[in-house]
């Protein structure tokens, strides 16, 4: 589409080439982004060389257009915010490479081009537009830039963002009358319940809060020592479930399966500061392997996608390896009692359904023999044990998966989250479970039960400190414990296991000592069982929790754990 002063003879052959080629890469880019949507959204290989050769094309398109932007510019009138949708695309490209792969350093590479679209003012233009559709495309670019900085926990720059999407909206509204309006708005308070969803803030000596990232950091985690004897298996494959009513949520995440998801990811290293110079707009190379496992994020699914996705992931499984199964969701009871007590009679945790929920729970008129559908049940799992499996429940019913059986004599462990919270913490529930609050980030939950909203960040870092003595501790009171169940032994060998069962392990213990759960449905349980005496109620663990409650001064809160727990 030519446009200029003469006929479209006048126009320099060279100068018709350079269009003609950008229309071309352009129709190609587009026709490959939009078949991205096509893909199957698990399996490893089907997608590579697609998702390469999308990327391929971006990369051409986005250096052609640096090249020529002069010719481009007279020739076909080229507007800036066609070039903040290429690079906006490149971000898509990137952050979905992310969700592919579980490389965090692909966030940061998103983040350098969709911040780049803000700094140049990519999108100025489009409000002069008289084009709705191109605002909505400023408005979605806006939403997917707030999504890659919650990732990146760059909460300030969030908050930024979301004030300018609030003008923008509003701009917007009144400017087209549109019916979308709600949608936009619904959008903003998601966003804005979600950066106020941790219950603790840490704040420095000028009381502004300080952010701190809870991935995995280099020597985060308590090292095998000489002489312990623990298993080779790596965790390759997570599925992160979530499907709780009430819990804050943003794009599809709930905050359960944000927290999670964060537990199972290596700090990101930044790819830009490795390879190009800094400032420039260059699609990286792709990062040195690192062994994130793969993780698939399931808002809200169905028992069917649920089933596709597990079996996918035991498919694909490499050997000497683990699928990790998180399912943070409201939990479904039995309501007939069976003569046999099965794998299928104690309930388990809500799959979606197009049918209303009835006040968090299901009901269906039935006959009463009959089972829960809409329900994923510990007998739904067994297939699955035929590899290793290590289950995370964070539900009403966790317990129903403590009537496991280890059918196939494979490495197999449960860690189920409390059933019952005390009266004082279940108003908290919106703002994420304590319970997985403790897997992602152990402090935060042990400040959180202790009622503590905030702390002094010289005090935070003291405590993290001592808690990293309290996790060596742990790991060795693991590798050391006579009764304790091989199956946890066979998964130490991963850091990622071995962190979270440690923190299992400290959770377990904090809440047996706190005065406010005194009832044993408040305590997390697994399958195997973990020997009480010599690792729940530790006395050394004990004097350590209560170490770190003087420190915090919230000693109180603590009995002497010197008595006798359930």
């Amino acid at each position: 589409i030519m446009s200029g002063v003469g006929a479209e003879d006048d126009i320099p052959l060279g100068e018709r080439k350079t269009v003609t080629d950008f229309c071309y890469l352009l129709d190609k880019s587009k026709q490959l982004f939009n078949g991205l949507r096509d893909l199957p959204q698990y399996g490893h290989k089907q997608w590579q060389s697609y998702f390469g050769r999308t990327f391929d094309v971006y990369t051409k398109l986005w250096k052609f257009q640096q090249q020529h932007r002069q010719v481009l510019d007279n020739r076909y009138g080229l507007k800036r915010w066609q070039i903040g949708e290429v690079a906006s695309k490149i971000g898509q490209l990137y952050y979905h490479y992310y969700l592919r792969t579980s490389e965090t350093s692909y966030l940061n590479e998103a983040f350098s081009f969709y911040s780049a679209i803000r700094q140049r003012s990519y999108y100025y233009q489009v409000n002069k537009e008289d084009r709705p559709e191109l605002v909505v495309k400023k408005l979605r670019y806006y939403a997917r830039f707030i999504v890659v900085c919650l990732l990146l926990n760059k909460m300030d720059l969030v908050k930024v963002l979301v004030k300018e999407l609030s003008e923008e909206i509003e701009e917007y509204t009144q400017r087209f009358n549109t019916e979308d309006q709600l949608e936009w708005n619904l959008v903003l308070q998601e966003v804005a319940a979600f950066v106020e969803a941790d219950p603790v803030m840490i704040l420095n000596d000028d009381n502004a809060v300080v952010v701190k990232s809870n991935r995995l950091q280099e020597g985060g985690v308590p090292q095998l020592e000489p002489g312990m004897v623990v298993g080779q298996l790596t965790l390759a494959d997570a599925l992160i479930v979530g499907n709780s009513n009430n819990q804050v949520k943003f794009s599809e995440l709930t905050i359960d399966m944000f927290r999670m998801l964060q537990a199972l990811e290596r700090e990101p290293v930044n790819l830009a500061t490795q390879s190009s110079k800094p400032g420039t707009l260059e699609p990286s190379e792709k990062p040195a392997k690192r062994e994130n496992p793969h993780k698939y994020l399931l808002y809200k699914p169905t028992f069917s996608q649920l089933y596709t996705f597990l079996s996918a992931s035991f498919k694909e499984l490499p050997a000497n390896s683990v699928l990790l199964v998180y399912l943070s969701a409201t939990g479904v009871f039995p309501t007939g009692r069976s003569e046999y007590e099965g794998p299928y009679d104690f309930g388990g945790v809500l799959t979606n359904t197009n049918r209303d929920v009835v006040n968090g729970e299901t009901v269906q008129k039935r006959n009463q023999a009959q089972k829960e559908m809409h329900c994923l049940h510990p007998g739904d799992l067994y297939p699955f044990t035929r590899k290793p499996l290590f289950i995370i429940v964070d539900s009403s019913n966790s317990t129903a998966y403590k009537n496991f059986s280890n059918l196939f004599g494979q490495p197999m462990v449960c860690l189920l989250s409390p059933t019952v919270y005390p009266k004082s913490m279940q108003d908290q529930s919106q703002r994420g479970s304590i319970f997985t609050l403790f897997l992602y980030c152990p402090l935060m939950g042990f400040l959180s039960v202790c009622g503590l909203t905030s702390a002094r960040q010289g005090l935070w870092e003291k405590a993290q400190e001592f808690l990293h003595k309290v996790s060596h501790d742990i790991g060795q009171m693991l590798t050391s414990s006579r009764a304790l169940d091989q199956a946890f032994l066979q998964f130490y060998g991963d850091e990622f296991l071995r962190l979270l069962m440690i923190r299992f392990v400290f959770c377990c213990a904090t809440l047996r000592l706190h005065k406010l759960f005194r009832e044993a449905r408040s305590f997390p349980e697994s399958y195997p069982q973990l020997p009480k005496q010599e690792l729940l109620d530790n006395s050394v663990l004990q004097k350590h929790i209560l170490e770190l409650a003087a420190m915090l001064d919230v000693q109180n809160l603590f009995t002497d754990g010197m008595l006798d727990n359930y």
